[in-house]
């Protein structure tokens, strides 16, 4: 995996750590990173996001916790082998629940039509791809 999978905001509300933690969490369960993969170094993803490595070694420290990572003498971090239960559909849509939920709050508070949201986010998915 290389550093720039990863979308760091550092004007986002949420700390840089649980970014970082939601974004491999998501990866793994989805399969995007498998059984041993191994994860850029702390150094290189401080140094390509212009974040602490005290932040980035909290995120990868706490995912360790989880036992989502393992840390091999040598080698960094690598996905765990006991990480890698692939979720359903459903499982993976139900962890964009609170930001869909979210999403949906701010919108009816700005009192923007739900149609030019899901445009805006259909137009976001397909520039994904």
């Amino acid at each position: 995996m290389n550093a720039d999978r990863l979308t760091i905001t550092p004007s986002a509300t949420e700390p840089i750590y649980r970014q970082i933690g939601s974004q491999l969490r998501r990866l793994i369960a989805s399969g995007q990173l498998s059984a041993g993969e191994e994860l850029p170094s702390v150094r290189d993803v401080a140094v390509q996001h212009a974040v602490n490595p005290m932040t980035v070694s909290r995120a990868y420290s706490q995912l360790e916790a989880e036992g989502l990572l393992t840390r091999l003498r040598g080698r960094g971090m690598v996905v765990a082998q006991s990480a890698h239960a692939i979720l359903s559909p459903e499982q993976r849509l139900a962890r964009l629940q609170p930001q869909l939920a979210d999403i949906a709050r701010q919108a009816r508070e700005l009192d923007i039509p739900a149609r030019l949201i899901v445009q805006r986010l259909r137009s976001l998915l397909e520039d994904a791809e």
